[in-house]
Formats: structure tokens, sequence, C-alpha cells
């Protein structure tokens, strides 16, 4: 290993430690030293821009030897988050009594995190940010609503450096304390054997009906990508093996990779984890996890209806067989080989639904049983050991250090709406426009969802999108649970959806196949994620959110219209349809499918 890999291996397994050590409720066990939650924050901010300004180019391409340069950028992230962590409970409490100190955060903590943000997401974000902070500077010369208090910039970097509520606010403290505990959750199970396992069950399942390659990858997809927290990692993961699958009984590249790239978006969606989202979600709301859980759980499951009926009509239209027998093992077979795979679920659940543990000590715990679980019986003959664990951690550092970025980012975002007031300005003045058509309004933020969440992880995507999107939806008197999801939906859309399509590009080079046009075909495949939102935000009742008899009366017809639209857009109902069928059933599944006040639009 070169001297660059190690430093990044401890920079990654640094950032993984401290969240198991708060949620392992270390910092309790150090009270007497009277320190802050914040400064670990800062130890893991830090260690991640670090990480990143040593692993990424200028170019933002993962780089064999770091530059002179770029050292001294990593070791200068690093020494900010160091600086801060010591520092942060006297320059909190006496801001205005270290102008220098408090100063040097701000000037070396902001610009770094912008250029790390920059090589992870690109310039898109990095102009965005831009803008804002540009605003910050000229609010008073913005006319109309949107004029703001403007700040003066060298005492405005520091604030955001310190504040607890810019930086160091909700967002990167959900991503500390929460977000990285799955991730390290994926990655234990993907090390195990889990993620196989899962392929395995769904090839058990599914894999004797007609397109059962397409079917296993959407199932299999399902269960992994809940955990995962990232519908690129769920491809490379599930992906290696159902996309090939799918080629050989007869789906084309473009089809194989389009519907992996779908279902692992998908498991973004799916209760009760959604890529960590959901926990999130609840923190935003101020509401119980379950009640996110149980109004996610209807969309969720129209979506995976829709994409497995999907590639059945798909499969039907093209005649394509069931999985060769031989590849089919016994459910029974599969069980016994990793029989304990459920088990830290149920453990995961029993935590946050029964004990009511908050959700790092949740996984913290699920974790520590699937790890007890593997030490002792294995999978297919192989077991974790003390360094491939330590490695297993250090991923999850590794896969966790841009979410740490766009956490700290969206702080800044909230510390500019909240330090100018164009919080409020946005939210009347888009509050206006939805006064005057919702529909429209709507369609507009969920295109902003769609760009905003280009390239990013999921909650990456949420964190982000929430502190934007969300407030102006909530001040017209919309539900804001059908509010948050609705964003979650449409920045995930960005994961399939052109021009960058991370997930589609990613199964498309596993496939080998052209990634625009497979992001063209995911976006068919995935048409219920773009319709399904509009309905629930119109009707609650898809949300369970209504009236007992409401409620059962949408659902119904929900997936009565999901599957009428799907046999429109596939063309196929025991025989090819022609134009005049596929614009039928589109209408008649139209019908069943929106509510009234939308359909009159």
């Amino acid at each position: 290993m070169t001297q660059k890999n190690t430093i990044l291996s401890v920079l990654s397994f640094a950032v993984a430690a401290i969240a198991l050590f708060m949620a392992a409720n270390g910092i309790n066990l150090l009270r007497p030293a009277q320190l802050y939650t914040e400064q670990f924050i800062a130890l893991i901010m830090g260690f991640a821009i670090g990480y990143v300004l040593l692993a990424y180019s200028l170019k933002g391409q993962l780089q064999d030897t770091a530059p002179i340069y770029d050292k001294v950028l990593a070791a200068l992230g690093v020494f900010a988050g160091l600086y801060i962590a010591v520092r942060f409970p006297v320059l909190s409490r006496q801001f205005f009594s270290h102008p220098v100190e408090t100063a040097i955060a701000g000037f070396l903590l902001v610009p770094l995190l912008i250029e790390a943000l920059r090589r992870t997401a690109g310039l898109g974000l990095v102009a965005v940010v831009a803008m804002f902070l540009i605003y910050a500077v000229f609010a008073d010369w913005v006319p109309g609503n949107l004029e703001g208090l403007p700040v003066n910039l060298f005492e405005f970097l520091p604030f955001l450096a310190i504040d607890s509520t810019a930086i160091f606010g909700t967002p990167l403290s959900i991503v500390a304390s929460i977000v990285i505990l799955y991730i390290i959750f994926g990655k234990l199970l993907s090390a195990t054997g889990g993620s196989t396992w899962f392929t395995d069950i769904a090839i058990s399942l599914v894999g004797h009906y007609t397109g059962g390659a397409a079917k296993i990858a959407i199932l299999a997809s399902t269960f992994f990508g809940s955990i995962s927290g990232s519908a690129v990692a769920n491809v490379v993961s599930t992906g290696v093996i159902t996309i090939p699958l799918m080629k050989k009984t007869g789906f084309s590249a473009r089809s194989a990779a389009a519907f992996e790239a779908v279902a692992s978006t998908g498991g973004q969606i799916m209760p009760p984890v959604m890529g960590a989202a959901a926990f999130l979600m609840a923190e935003f709301l101020e509401v119980p996890y379950a009640e996110v859980v149980r109004a996610a759980i209807v969309p969720a499951l129209l979506f995976f209806f829709s994409v497995l009926a999907y590639a059945d009509i798909e499969a039907r239209r093209l005649k394509i067989p069931p999985v060769p027998r031989e590849m089919i093992k016994p459910i029974s077979q599969v069980f016994k080989e990793g029989w304990y795979f459920p088990i830290p679920f149920v453990v995961l659940i029993y935590c946050l639904f029964s004990l009511n543990l908050s959700p790092e000590k949740a996984a913290l715990w699920a974790g520590i049983v699937l790890v007890t679980l593997n030490l002792i019986f294995g999978y297919k003959g192989e077991r974790l050991n003390v360094r491939r664990l330590l490695g297993v951690i250090a991923d999850g550092g590794r896969g966790s250090v841009d979410i740490v970025i766009v956490g700290a980012i969206a702080g800044i975002v909230i510390g500019v709406l909240e330090a100018t007031g164009l919080g409020f300005g946005l939210t009347f003045t888009l509050i206006q426009f939805g006064k005057e058509s919702l529909f429209l309004l709507l369609i507009m933020t969920a295109i902003i969802c769609i760009v905003l969440g280009m390239g990013m992880p999921t909650t990456g995507i949420y964190l982000l999108v929430a502190t934007l999107a969300a407030p102006p939806l909530i001040g017209l008197g919309l539900e804001p649970m059908a509010v948050h999801l609705f964003i979650l939906y449409f920045g995930l859309l960005s994961m399939i959806s052109p021009p960058v399509a991370l997930a589609a590009f990613t199964a498309a080079s596993i496939a080998g196949t052209r990634p625009m046009k497979t992001a063209l075909t995911s976006v068919k495949v995935g048409w219920v994620a773009f319709v399904v939102p509009m309905v629930f935000v119109y009707s609650p009742g898809l949300l369970l959110r209504d009236t007992f008899w409401v409620n059962l009366i949408t659902v119904a017809t929900a997936f009565v219209g999901v599957f009428l639209v799907s046999i429109g857009v596939g063309g196929y109902f025991k025989k090819p349809l022609g134009i005049p069928s596929r614009i039928a059933f589109l209408l008649l599944g139209a019908v069943c499918l929106f509510p009234k006040s939308l359909v009159g639009f």
C-alpha cells in the first residue's frame, strides 16, 4: 500500500470511527471534559475534506498520486477541522471576542468545502452555492420580494464556520450522527455476503417466471437498495450479477441496464430505511420515524409494482424465457446458507419501533448482530476477521465523505437563507406563484430537484432539496409529508434522468451499451416515479393520511391505474397493441390513477 493510500485509509477510517463513537454514547462518557457534539462533527468534516482533496484531482477524477498543492490543501482541510474542534467551545461562546481566530476558521473552511464540493459533485452545485454567497453580499440590491439584508463577507464566513445554525446545523449533524452509520451497515452487509444472498433469494423466488432475470434484478435491488444509501452503489453491487443474467436470457443490453438502474434508484424510496432518508425526513418534519414509513410504503410498492409489471410485459412481448433451471437454487438451500441475514433487519426494526431507540443506535445494534452472526456461522465458508472488519469500517468512511461535504454545504445555504431573510422572500414569492397555478409550481419544483440532485447520493440529494424546495410548497398549505416525499422522489430521479443519470450510466458501463440511450430507456421504465409524486400531493390518501375508506379506494384505484398505464407504455397485452389501443390503456389508467383535482387542470 502506497503512502497516499495509507493516509486515505486512515482519514476514511477516522470519519467512520468517530461516527461509531458518537453512536455508542462515547460523548456522554467524556462529558466531564465538557466536550460538544460539534467538536466531533468538526473532526469528521476536516477528515472528509482532507480525503476528498487528496483523493480527487483538480478535474474531479480519482488520482493515483497527489501533487504537492493537493497535499497542502488536504492538510489545511484536516487542520481546519482539528482547529475548530479544539477551539469550538471558546469560539462559539465568545465569537466576537476572537475575531482573528474566527476569521481564520471561516476563510479556511468555507473555500476548502466549496473546492471539495467541486471535485465530488461538479461545477453545477458550486455555481448554486456561489449564487447564494453573491446574493448574501448584494441582497439589498435585489428588487422586489427577494430583497434582503446584506452581509459583510469578512464577518459572514466566520459565522458560517462556527455558528450551529450554519455549517454545523441540522444537515451535517444528521449526516454525522445517522447517515454514516447506515452507510457502514450497508458496507457490512455487502462484505459479509448479504447482497449476494439477497440476489440468490430473488433468483429462487422469481427466477422461474417469464422474464425472471429482470424480476430478480428488481427484487434484489429492492432488498439491498433500502440500506445502501446510494443508487450507484446498488447498481455496482447487484448489477454485476443481474445485468449479465438479463442479457443471457434475452433482454437487450440497454433494457438490462435500464431495469437495474431504475430498480436500484427505487430501492432508495423503499422503507424501512430508504437509504437513511427516512430518518432525515423524520428529523425535518419533527414526526415519529414510524409515521414516515407508513406514509412512504404505498408509493414505494406502487413503484416496484409498476417496474415488475413493465418487466413482465417486456418479457412476454419479446418471448423471453425464465432463468435456466440450473441457475436456480432451491430456496431451502439459499436460506440454509445465509439464514441469519434477515435477523439484523429484524433487530433494526425492533430497536426503532419497539424500543424507540435512536436511528443511529438501532443501526449500531443491527451491525453488531450482523458481525457477530457472521463470525459464528460465516457465509459460504467465509467469515469476517479483524483486518477485514477494519477495512469495511474504512470503506464506510470512504463512502461517506461526499455526503459529509454536501451536508456542510447545505448548512452554508441555510446560513444564507437565515442571515439575509432570503428564505422568507423566496417562500413568499413562490407561494404567490403557486396561488396562480399549483401544478406549474410543482413542475418547476420537480425540475429544480432533478437539477440539484445530479451526481449526489440519496441523503445528499434530500438534504439539499429539502432545504430549498420544501418551504414554499408547505407554505401553500400542502401536506408536509407529501411535500418532503415529493422532493425526495424528484431529487432521486436525477439518477436516471439525462443529462447526468449516474445510476443509468453506471449500469450502461456494466452492460456495455450507450449511456444516454440507457438513461432514456430508464425514464420510460421508471415512468411511475415521475407521476406518483404528483398524485400523492393532490391525494393524501395515497400516503394513508385520510380516512380509512378514502385511503382504501385511493390505493386500490392507484394500483389499477399503474397496471393499465404500464400496459399502455409497454405496448403489449396478450398480443402487441396498436397506437389506438395503447392510448386507450393510457387514458383508462390516468382516470384511475389521477385524482379529480389534478385531472381538472
